[in-house]
């Protein structure tokens, strides 16, 4: 089973999203994105987890195409996405005469994309990548749009730049191998996609969990399609995120403090669940949302193992890291609300108080 997403860049095709059963048809799809002259390098760049298990497996796959591959793995985990792991990268490119007709691959989770983007984004000026996302969590939201970067010491993402992939590969192989937390992560990302535009996306996900659960290519092919066509739809419209795109960013303004706050200990989807939580209460504090659909989205988020209340954290301390968003303006936190499920809108209105009664609602 495959599909294809046709992804625009200021109305004109710029990549292709492959949505493939395994992974056979990746140097096929390499030859559409990149052509067929095989004298390119390609540097593979994955992080210590992924590696162990697909690193092997990529490189005999890429082998038969291209006689010259190379790999580059970094300690996983969001510790590593910083600049000092960028400067190893360049300097391990630049030993290995990596020039501007040579790309990289980033295999891996979001970490691995948004720092393999960047450094292809800025390498050289810009050298071509593409982006082989090995989690649920990476395949519908970090791999597609062009978003790249690192962190600056406690601020997550503050250094990047928008950059697009020459090809998003994904293969289903790769559920085979996903932890359940780790899927848990990326169903956060999911369900956000259908509360801020597709209300019956939602609703099938809310009522699918078992079949989800089971993780079969034709039903994951069959939900990655929908919720990787709804950011495409969103990223096409707002590709520098000025407008529309800032929609993504449901339950990320609070849901980014708390991931931060806890040393990234915390998994990024979980912080989301909590954000989307804390962002649902204001909009039924707004009347938009009626109380028992708070209720029914916090049981959703149990039925995929995703938390609804933390505890151990200080409210005031939360409020005053999300002053630290890179998505202020103007000194006012820009929120992102819901007039219904599926139904998404910036709020520029919100007060401290407000927010401190939202992040209280989630606090144990």
């Amino acid at each position: 089973m495959r599909k294809e997403i046709d992804v625009h860049y200021e109305g004109a095709h710029c990549y292709y999203i492959t949505l493939n059963s395994t992974f056979e048809s990746l140097c096929s799809d390499l030859t559409d994105a990149l052509g067929a002259d095989q004298s390119r390098k390609v540097c593979i760049v994955s992080d210590s987890n992924v590696a162990k298990i697909y690193l092997n497996k990529i490189t005999q796959i890429l082998e038969t195409q291209y006689p010259q591959v190379f790999s580059f793995v970094f300690d996983a985990g969001e510790q590593s996405k910083n600049m000092g792991t960028v400067q190893k990268l360049y300097e391990y490119l630049i030993i290995n005469k990596f020039d501007r007709h040579d790309f990289l691959i980033a295999l891996g989770g979001g970490v691995v994309g948004d720092l393999t983007g960047f450094t292809a984004a800025t390498y050289l000026r810009g050298i071509d990548f593409v982006q082989i996302p090995t989690s649920l969590l990476a395949q519908v939201d970090s791999s597609i749009g062009g978003k790249t970067g690192v962190d600056f010491q406690q601020y997550k993402n503050m250094v990047g730049a928008f950059y697009q992939p020459k090809l998003v590969y994904m293969s289903m192989e790769v559920f085979d191998s996903l932890p359940d937390q780790q899927f848990a992560n990326g169903m956060a990302e999911e369900l956000k996609h259908g509360l801020i535009k597709d209300r019956d996306y939602y609703i099938w996900m809310r009522d699918h969990r078992s079949e989800i659960l089971q993780k079969t290519p034709e039903t994951m092919i069959g939900m990655l399609e929908i919720g990787c066509n709804i950011k495409r739809v969103v990223v096409e419209n707002d590709p520098k995120e000025k407008g529309e795109r800032a929609l993504l960013n449901f339950g990320h303004t609070i849901g980014h403090a708390v991931e931060k706050l806890s040393d990234f200990r915390l998994y990024h989807g979980e912080c989301v669940a909590i954000g989307m939580v804390a962002a649902v209460y204001l909009s039924v504090k707004k009347g938009y949302i009626p109380s028992d659909e708070l209720q029914e989205l916090e049981q959703v988020l149990r039925d995929y193992q995703l938390p609804t209340r933390i505890h151990g954290y200080d409210a005031a301390q939360i409020l005053a890291t999300t002053k630290s968003d890179k998505k202020m303006i103007g000194g006012k936190v820009k929120f992102t609300l819901l007039r219904a499920f599926g139904d998404a809108y910036s709020d520029l209105s919100l007060t401290d108080e407000d927010l401190l009664e939202a992040i209280n609602y989630v606090l144990e």
